[in-house]
């Protein structure tokens, strides 16, 4: 347990200090300021910009900002999908992999241009290096560039501008000057570390089986001693003493998919497999890559507002549910199954079904607890075998979606539970609610209100339908709580844009592809359209002077009010389901119930 506690000791130390010089930085980026990478970057964006036909000093209010932003997005749309539907005929496919079936395809462009990064596929049996550079890496940039210019436009209003930026200006810088360059570097480390990256095909080679003996193959047909690169349809085992062993451009995957919180993986297994992440040192490196451009846009905010202690306090509450979680899924994996124990397994070491011994029950629960924080998806250890109580905490964040999240959506949902905190005090108290120094009205209210209630009206409304309509129940592997779990778990991960999947469940089936992929679609871009819709509001409205009963927002006692708002609005919403779920498998495990 020591060893576990320093461990996240470390990521904390090594993130704090990182996020002051990383949120500095992207205040400049975002604000016009002079950086290190203009020189190289200034030409790039100006050859981009004229190539394009944009203007990128033409200021945009919010429904022209939403506009460039759904067309851009919409253009990328087809173009990843008719690259998956093309991609036999298309070059870089050493392993002669065929088309992507329409439903899937659907999914899986819905999932990457959403920073999501759902994956109802195994890529390495499934797509070709081209779908995987061109329509899985490729919006792995420009959807963390479209969170991140969103929220750079958010601030703006929050900031009394009705001019929000360009969003194509936003999208290229946040590109070249924060994505390529932490990517670059990320890879490169992650290279040096062991993870491959390499165009060769999928390689061949002898198990520690041995070849096959000469009575079951003709001699012609031997193996030789060493290891050949051949082609081969997908990277499972092929006959008695041999296996096909995918690889790939596996590093750049991993650096940016951590790095833009995308999620998702180069194999199946996704950050378990020793290829996306071979030890500690890398597992540590991905938990801080996620973290990175999260918790530093929190300073920036601070920077670009002029008001760095509101910054903190919202630090402070996204930190304080972190370190809650973290305890939760940490606890609820140490103390093991005692089904297990009551038949004589040794569980001294917790629960290690699905986990990876290299990695640790530490640092497992501080990826599973990143990884659903930070919105990115990506997973060291399979969620699906989780215990109940450890299973609490990817679902809560997930249905908090507000714990630091990705870039640009995690304090723009803050900023949503703000205003109905506010809203709320101001009921109790008499007084018309303030926040940043203007006036919170109807309008506001309601646009936070039906944006929080789209989370919860996409999670629960789907699990209703598919339910009562009994669609593809077959894909849920387990009965009772934990089948129920898996069902919520997918559309929550969904609804948040994360992309973490709990894996008993068979999603690559044209309901769950179709299903799945509105959801993430519409918790995407319904979010970020009405939250821009209020920044645009407030940035319109006069400020109001402060007085004597104004409530001040940056305070340690707004921090709890707002603390336990957001607990209480969320259970409200969730708890009914949590209850139906994991909270009953994990009583009935108590009670010593299996099923």
């Amino acid at each position: 347990m020591v060893i576990d506690i320093l461990q996240w000791v470390i990521f904390w130390g090594v993130l704090l200090a990182l996020v002051f010089p990383v949120g500095s930085y992207m205040a400049k980026v975002f604000t016009g300021g002079r950086t290190w990478f203009d020189p190289v970057m200034d030409p790039i964006d100006n050859f981009i910009y004229k190539l394009s036909g944009i203007d990128p000093k033409k200021q945009q209010r919010w429904p022209a900002y939403v506009k460039a932003m759904l067309i851009v997005n919409g253009v990328m749309f087809v173009l990843m999908f008719l690259v998956l539907e093309l991609q036999t005929v298309l070059p870089l496919n050493p392993d002669h992999l065929g088309f992507v079936d329409p439903w899937l395809a659907f999914n899986t462009v819905s999932s990457f241009i959403t920073n999501t990064n759902w994956q109802s596929y195994g890529g390495e049996s499934t797509l070709s290096y081209f779908s995987q550079m061109f329509a899985i890496i490729f919006p792995m940039f420009t959807s963390a560039a479209t969170g991140l210019a969103c929220g750079m436009a958010f601030i703006r209003g929050l900031g009394g501008s009705v001019d929000m930026g360009n969003f194509y200006a936003d999208l290229t810088r946040a590109i070249t000057r924060i994505m390529l360059p932490i990517a670059l570097v990320a890879g490169v480390v992650l290279v040096v570390l062991g993870v491959p990256s390499t165009f060769a095909g999928t390689q061949t080679v002898n198990t520690l089986n041995g070849p096959l003996a000469p009575a079951a193959v003709s001699p012609a047909s031997q193996p030789s001693a060493e290891a050949t690169s051949t082609p081969a349809p997908a990277p499972t085992a092929t006959s008695q003493g041999q296996q096909n062993i995918a690889r790939g451009l596996v590093a750049p995957l991993v650096s940016i998919k951590h790095a833009g919180t995308n999620g998702g993986g180069w194999f199946n297994a996704n950050s378990s497999h020793p290829f996306e992440n071979p030890n500690p040192i890398t597992n540590m490196i991905e938990n801080l890559l996620m973290a990175l451009l999260p918790a530093s846009l929190l300073y920036t905010l601070g920077i670009m507002l002029g008001r760095k202690k509101q910054a903190w306090i919202f630090f402070g509450v996204m930190a304080a549910f972190f370190l809650i979680f973290l305890v939760v899924a940490y606890a609820g994996e140490i103390q093991g199954n005692p089904l297990l124990t009551k038949v004589g397994v040794d569980s001294t070491q917790g629960n290690m079904e699905g986990k990876e011994l290299r990695l640790g029950q530490g640092e497992t629960a501080l990826f599973v607890t990143s990884t659903t924080a930070f919105t990115t998806g990506s997973v060291d250890a399979m969620h699906d075998s989780l215990t109940p109580l450890a299973s609490i905490t990817p679902l809560s964040q997930m249905m908090l979606n507000m714990v630091f999240g990705g870039k640009g959506v995690g304090f723009i949902n803050m900023i949503m539970f703000v205003i109905l905190t506010v809203f709320l005090v101001g009921l109790m108290v008499g007084r018309t609610p303030e926040f940043l120094g203007k006036r919170i009205q109807v309008y506001e209210v309601k646009l936070a209100s039906i944006s929080f209630l789209m989370h919860p009206l996409l999670i629960l409304g789907f699990m209703a339908i598919t339910f009562a309509l009994q669609l593809d129940l077959s894909s849920i592997s387990n009965p009772g709580f934990h089948g129920l779990t898996q069902v919520l778990y997918a559309f929550t991960s969904a609804s948040a844009n994360n992309g973490s999947a709990f894996a008993g469940l068979n999603a690559n089936t044209p309901w769950w592809n179709f299903s799945l992929g509105v959801v993430i679609l519409l918790g995407r871009y319904i979010s970020i359209v009405l939250m821009l819709a209020l920044a645009g509001s407030l940035a319109a409205k006069k400020a109001v002077p402060v007085t004597s009963g104004t409530l001040q927002t940056d305070t340690g006692l707004f921090a709890g009010v707002l603390f336990v708002t957001i607990v209480i609005i969320n259970l409200l919403s969730f708890f009914p389901a949590l209850a139906l779920g994991p909270l009953a498998e994990h009583f009935a495990m108590l009670a010593g119930k299996v099923f």
